[in-house]
């Protein structure tokens, strides 16, 4: 586990505007939903709090946050509407950049005034974003917001116009920060049982023959690690691929070369930061595909899961789709409701390139930074939502705040009256919430709880 650096990266951008003027909708666009995970809800977008955008190249992580609604800073009587604008200054507080969303169709408001003044004497860099410039018409209408004191441009989120002026002009501005991965690449080991096509994906991955293919399960016996990069200039990732042999089922018979080979493996998964399992999709996951997912989980690694041969799964039985078959898939791995599926077909190159933007996205998530104070917003609204029960010893388990404390995997150590009052099942939903919240898909976490004081009696 990598420990937290004290001073963050301030590659920080915040969207704030008072309600109702598309923020989602516009954080929506700037994250550009690079991956198309498949879900059990088909065509469900998850409002994140936090998530990494990737304009041309530049990373950057990305915050939205509730409409900042009142005058004055006066409290509002609804809790609710209290707590999502308090966390919005939270978040502006995190934020080195902020884009302020305004409504060009309602023209200038004075809450939107109201916010301009907090984003004054937060002393942040700002960029108003007049949103629902649906067409060149509107955007003539932008100049209403210059009495804001901040450079506008007209955006619309819908039509996807106009962010190309904005974030051409925010992106430069971005502080520079070290790229680890330069020095110390990250890897990604593909693995699966034999003849599950590992080779075959990588050989249509790379376009390369540099990996022997061949029907006999088997061929690949020792770990091959191949070096490529994703995305372009200072922020690129770079990568060791690392193709393993298959893990063989365990017999009383086995050779000694297959012995090693499982050795192999297993070593491979220990060292990667990103595990790709590959299964057949024609036979589905067996037992020792169980087997292999659990030395993921106990090697805390990041996962993808790569249903490979998906054009002979379709061929196989006409009815077959991703949606009918993802439940099943998942009812037989429930231990791995974490990771994100693709469908891929290493013969046909079908979603191969979803595959190499997945396993980017897998390798953003184990590496999240989440900035204390959005992490706090969080586990606020996660405990009014639905507060932790009492324990068996008639305590109840009383939450004060977190901090993450390592990436790759994720830790949060939530610091509370007393650890041994907490319910198996409440942290179960406090960890389903933070994936809720920051996405974190195929990135494994832990909730480490530790007394604030001495136990309580």
């Amino acid at each position: 586990m990598r420990a937290m650096e004290e001073t963050k990266s301030k590659r920080v951008v915040a969207i704030v505007g008072r309600p109702n003027v598309g923020k989602s909708a516009l954080f929506n666009r700037l994250v550009g939903r690079r991956v198309s995970i498949v879900h059990e809800e088909v065509g469900v977008t998850r409002d994140r709090v936090a998530c990494e955008a990737n304009w041309n190249g530049e990373r950057f992580e990305l915050i939205d946050t509730g409409g900042l609604g009142h005058f004055g800073r006066q409290v509002s009587p609804d809790e609710i509407v209290a707590g999502t604008e308090q966390q919005a200054e939270i978040a502006i507080a995190d934020a080195s950049f902020i884009i302020f969303v305004v409504d060009i169709t309602a023209g200038l408001v004075p809450l939107d005034e109201e916010v301009a003044r907090i984003l004054h004497q937060s002393g942040r860099t700002v960029f108003v974003a007049a949103n629902k410039a649906d067409n060149p018409e509107r955007d003539e209408a932008v100049g209403d917001f210059d009495v804001l004191g901040f450079p506008a441009f007209p955006v619309s989120a819908i039509q996807n116009r106009g962010f190309a002026a904005l974030m051409d002009e925010l992106v430069p501005q971005l502080p520079h920060e070290e790229n680890p991965t330069e020095t110390q690449p990250l890897r990604v080991a593909v693995v699966g049982r034999p003849n599950a096509g590992k080779s075959s994906y990588i050989n249509r991955l790379l376009k390369s023959d540099r990996v022997i293919v061949s029907a006999i399960p088997g061929t690949t016996r020792d770990s091959i690690e191949i070096p490529f990069t994703i995305g372009k200039g200072e922020t690129a990732r770079h990568y060791q691929l690392i193709d393993t042999a298959g893990v063989q089922k365990e017999t009383r018979g086995r050779g000694a070369v297959d012995w090693f080979s499982n050795l192999r493996t297993e070593k491979s998964i220990e060292r990667a930061d990103v595990v790709v399992l590959v299964l057949d999709a024609e036979t589905g996951p067996t037992t020792q595909d169980k087997k292999v997912a659990a030395k993921i989980i106990e090697a805390q690694k990041g996962c993808l899961l790569l249903l490979n041969k998906w054009d002979l799964a379709q061929d196989a039985e006409d009815e077959v789709t991703q949606t009918k078959y993802l439940p099943a898939l998942r009812e037989a791995l429930p231990f791995m409701g974490f990771a994100p599926v693709i469908f891929v077909s290493a013969k046909s190159g079908y979603n191969i390139k979803r595959s190499i933007e997945a396993i980017d996205y897998v390798a953003a998530q184990t590496r999240t930074e989440i900035t204390t104070g959005v992490l706090n917003r969080v586990l606020q609204q996660a405990v009014e939502k639905y507060p932790p029960p009492v324990s068996n010893t008639g305590k109840r388990l009383k939450v004060y705040y977190a901090t993450q404390t390592g990436t790759n995997p994720i830790y949060f150590r939530v610091f509370v009256n007393n650890p041994d009052y907490a319910r198996a099942n409440w942290l179960a939903y406090l960890q389903n919430r933070l994936r809720e919240a920051f996405g974190l898909e195929g990135a494994p976490i832990f909730i480490k709880l530790a007394a604030r004081s001495r136990p309580e009696p």
